[in-house]
């Protein structure tokens, strides 16, 4: 053996006296199975042959095991592969189940309560729900019967339930009245069961949602918060109250603590209804003086107690 050492051919002699090294033998492809196989050989004189057949035996079932090893494994990756295959096609088959159905107006008009064998369905905001489990309020004589078979959003808050109040259209419509809308239709995905999405001013034929129920979900958004705001407003100035019987009428009163009832507007009601409205709420006397307050008919102006018309 030569080496070179500060450029210098050096020849380096090995030690007689040790014994050489021996080269570990690489890894094998497979691990094979461990196995001893002894055979009776043709001619136990010969030792030599007989060493050499025994060793040719031993390797040939080692290679055996080997490539046994290495169908197996293959057997076991088709497998996998044919139960994945299987397992997404299951999956594609529930998504098709589970796809929403896509109904029309007229799809939906069939399914009003009218034939007992068909069952009950109600579109809101463009989502149908069936609620045939509530048969006796929704089928025939129920008190919301006008609702079933048909997409009358707009009567969910308008309370008119004949002619044009039948419609699915909310124009004109105040962002806290949408909002009660999308409340009600919250009210339905929990109480009954998702049945579809209804072709037309909500969704598009592929049933995505469209601009319009983008729309009336972003002014049903704004009306929540105004309605939240206007709420922590009032909750820093107590409510009176009240009580109505039909033979004394009504009456509004403030704890003696509490100051003395007037009427005052609700400013966020404008943003909300489009309309101004009052509310009877509490105020020291201190407070009496502020812009706005109005004190009832026929009240005293430090009185605790005032009767209501």
């Amino acid at each position: 053996m030569f080496l070179f050492r500060h450029r210098k051919l050096v020849r380096v002699v090995r030690d007689p006296t040790k014994p050489p090294r021996r080269r570990q033998p690489a890894a094998p492809l497979c691990t094979p199975t461990t196995r001893e196989v002894s055979r009776p050989l043709p001619n136990p004189t010969s030792s030599v042959v007989a060493s050499r057949s025994q060793f040719h035996l031993e390797e040939t079932v080692r290679g055996g095991a080997c490539i046994g090893g290495r169908m197996a494994l293959g057997a076991r990756l088709l497998l996998g592969l044919a139960l994945l295959a299987a397992l997404i096609g299951v999956l594609f088959q529930l998504y098709r189940i589970r796809k929403p159905r896509l109904w029309t107006l007229e799809e939906l008009s069939i399914y009003n309560g009218t034939d007992e064998g068909l069952p009950i369905l109600l579109g809101i905001l463009g989502s149908v729900f069936d609620v045939t489990k509530g048969r006796s309020h929704y089928g025939p004589g129920g008190g919301y019967h006008h609702f079933s078979g048909r997409d009358a959003s707009r009567a969910f808050v308008s309370g008119n339930f004949t002619g044009d109040g039948l419609t699915d259209s909310l124009q004109g419509l105040s962002s806290m009245e949408v909002n009660s809308i999308v409340d009600w239709r919250k009210l339905y995905f929990d109480k009954y069961t998702f049945s579809g999405k209804i072709v037309g001013r909500y969704y598009d034929s592929q049933g995505n949602p469209t601009k319009y129920l983008k729309g009336v979900e972003m002014k049903a958004k704004r009306g929540a918060q105004l309605l939240e705001k206007q709420k922590s407003e009032e909750d820093k100035i107590p409510n009176c109250n009240s009580k109505w019987s039909q033979a004394e009428g009504g009456e509004v009163w403030c704890e003696a603590e509490a100051g003395y009832p007037r009427l005052v507007r609700r400013p966020g009601d404008i943003a909300l209804t489009g309309r101004v409205s009052q509310r009877c709420a509490c105020f020291q006397e201190t407070e009496l003086g502020r812009p706005g307050l109005v004190v009832y008919d026929g009240c005293d102006y430090l009185s605790t107690s005032c009767k209501v018309k």
